[in-house]
């Protein structure tokens, strides 16, 4: 594999763009008509998020702390850098994939935890597991799931003070900028930037992963739409990634390629874009919320 530069000039000019376009989408926000706002605003937040998952993984340079500080502006609001950073580094421990107790980023919950949820709640969990739910409500369920949990945290003393300290400052400047130079609501950048952002964000993930007896059975791949590639920075081809990490975006569709014809499973699950994805479950739950192997 071709070895990767020590910065990456196509990762810099990606923050460039990301940031620059999101100042002036901000900055000029009151001449953009109501309707539209929002299918510019959304793009913008999932692309920054898909360039912080960029960040974690190594990139744009070699200096983990340098780009960390790149992508610590937190555009959806209500997940700190680092602690997003250290859970998705805790999922990439591929023979956990899915597992409700392992896997933080995962949708399942455990037979034990199902028996004791409230009948609401579990009508709220096989909501989610449709793509309407997902990307309607999805961001306030993940986000409040979030937040409860490092609630918790705080009361056991637990938690990543620091993060939180670091999200505090990062968020701070970001609502100076939003609220005071911009002078755009809270509301209107909450329901024109980082919710529908976050619903993007979780259209990428909602069937990437799925439960296996074998972990290399547990990722899927899709083969997005070109605007869809390009907002996800090619982590659609999830199988890739999770086979190589530290491969940058750009390089991740030729490394897809060599892989599929070299070590490609039989058994890999590959959806034609997201369309096939919302003609399956848009309105119809994937699967069960209960992770069937425990």
């Amino acid at each position: 594999m071709q070895s990767v530069p020590a910065v990456e000039w196509p990762t810099v000019g990606l923050w460039l763009a990301i940031h620059g376009l999101f100042a002036a989408a901000t900055w000029w926000h009151a001449a953009v008509p109501p309707w539209l706002l929002p299918l510019i605003g959304a793009p913008l937040v999932c692309w920054h998020a898909s360039y912080q998952h960029e960040a974690i993984h190594g990139h744009p340079t070699r200096v983990g702390w340098l780009n960390a500080a790149l992508a610590g502006l937190p555009l959806m609001l209500w997940v700190p850098y680092g602690i997003y950073r250290d859970s998705h580094l805790k999922h990439h421990e591929n023979e956990y994939l899915t597992d409700p107790i392992e896997d933080p980023e995962s949708f399942y919950v455990t037979p034990g935890e199902w028996a004791l949820y409230s009948t609401p709640r579990r009508v709220l969990h096989r909501v989610v597991n449709a793509l309407a739910g997902r990307l309607l409500i999805g961001p306030a369920f993940v986000a409040g799931l979030f937040l409860c949990r490092e609630a918790l945290k705080v009361v056991r003393g637990r938690a990543d003070l620091r993060a939180w300290a670091m999200h505090a400052a990062g968020a701070g400047l970001l609502l100076s900028w939003v609220l005071l130079v911009c002078e755009m609501s809270l509301w209107t950048y909450l329901l024109c930037f980082a919710y529908p952002g976050t619903s993007l964000l979780l259209l990428r993930s909602f069937a990437e992963h799925h439960a296996a007896p074998e972990p290399e059975d547990r990722t899927a791949i899709v083969e997005a739409e070109p605007p869809f590639a390009l907002l996800f920075l090619n982590n659609n081809l999830h199988v890739a990634h999770h086979d190589k990490p530290g491969v940058p975006w750009y390089r991740l569709p030729r490394y897809e390629a060599v892989r599929r014809l070299n070590t490609a499973r039989p058994s890999e699950r590959i959806y034609r874009g997201y369309r096939e994805i919302a003609r399956h479950w848009l309105f119809r739950a994937k699967e069960s919320p209960v992770h069937p192997h425990l």
